[in-house]
């Protein structure tokens, strides 16, 4: 193997075309790895080199079998993301439809992530732990700047106002104006 020349442009390798067996191995290997939805299994099986058509079978016969399940697995990344991130029903909704997982089923899961602690509780938590810093760089830009920081997280505006209200005492004149200019 010669050393490529500095500034030489690098080649791409050629990806095998996966047979189904090929693709059904790829895609078992990528489901040992982490759960996945069938539109991104699909996408990944693609990505490895199946075919479309071979991708999309091997994904349903997964489904079929009991491998996939959006809905469950709508409902584990909803309540993991919103416990551990907490991320807010706005950003929940938007990555779950971003991996293919039905309007119905999002909103479903998004709703389900919110029964044990409701979503202002959970917006509350995540502003206490910002607010300090917040504070320290100055007090007078504090609502705005948390009220921005947690619609960041997804949290919707009429929750980020009660959160901010109750944190601060005052409400952020616009929560989409941190005082930068």
């Amino acid at each position: 193997m010669t050393p490529r020349r500095r500034g030489a442009p690098r080649r791409r390798r050629e990806t095998p075309v996966l047979d189904a067996p090929a693709a059904r191995r790829a895609a078992f290997d990528l489901l040992a790895r982490k759960a996945w939805t069938r539109l991104e299994l699909t996408r990944r099986i693609e990505r490895r080199g199946a075919p479309e058509d071979v991708a999309r079978a091997v994904v349903e016969d997964l489904g079929a079998r009991g491998y996939l399940d959006d809905e469950s697995f709508a409902r584990w990344w909803a309540e993991a993301r919103a416990r551990s991130r907490q991320v807010g029903s706005v950003r929940l909704r938007q990555e779950l439809l971003a991996k293919g997982v039905p309007r119905d089923l999002a909103a479903a899961a998004v709703d389900a992530a919110f029964e044990e602690t409701a979503e202002v509780d959970r917006a509350l938590a995540a502003g206490r732990r910002r607010l300090a810093s917040l504070v320290a760089a100055g007090r007078d830009r504090a609502p705005a700047r948390l009220g921005a920081y947690l619609l960041r997280r997804g949290y919707p505006a009429s929750v980020v106002s009660r959160a901010v209200k109750t944190l601060t005492g005052e409400a952020p004149a616009d929560p989409f104006d941190d005082g930068a200019v």
